[in-house]
């Protein structure tokens, strides 16, 4: 009884800290694959196995009920501590290769999300490349505006100049 309220207590943690929780069904997928899967979302995420009934608990004491009619069957939770896109997109990408891992739902922002909803979230781009592009634009719009108040003095100068060239041709 103990160790099942600590785990209740740990899930709750994890749920609270995480910026995005997924929800698979991992039935059939052998322990070298689920390292393997463990592997490729360490840097952003945890991947655990839990029991349906702890996990209900948890998530309900964390405030999420997202997940109340979907933990049926062996149920893991990705908790996303890092990108969530680039969480979504690892466990779209192994689900790929390994039919057997479904992806269920998820939380995310505080909001439920279907399995679609994650698959829409792992076809955006990642954090730095989204960084990246709004960079680009700030800096072409920057270049823009610099041209724009340089273009009228340049434009002076150029009139200022034909008019001392026509004066000095005329005279």
């Amino acid at each position: 009884m103990a160790t099942k309220e600590a785990t209740v207590s740990e899930l709750t943690d994890k749920f609270r800290g995480s910026n995005a929780v997924v929800l698979t069904e991992y039935r059939g997928l052998t322990v070298a694959q689920l390292k393997e899967l463990r592997g490729k979302i360490r840097d952003d995420a945890s991947y655990a196995v839990v029991k349906n009934t702890l996990t209900k608990r948890a998530a309900n004491e964390a405030g999420i009920s997202a997940f109340d009619d979907q933990l049926a069957g062996p149920s893991a939770l990705a908790f996303v501590h890092g990108d969530t896109v680039t969480v979504a997109k690892a466990l779209r990408d192994f689900a790929k290769a390994n039919p057997l891992l479904v992806v269920k739902g998820g939380y995310f922002d505080g909001a439920p999300l279907t399995a679609a909803e994650v698959d829409k979230l792992a076809d955006l781009e990642s954090r730095e490349v989204l960084l990246a592009k709004l960079a680009g634009a700030m800096k072409a719009s920057l270049y823009q505006a610099a041209y724009m108040f340089n273009a009228p003095l340049a434009q002076a100068v150029r009139t200022v100049d034909a008019l001392r060239a026509k004066q000095e041709s005329a005279a």
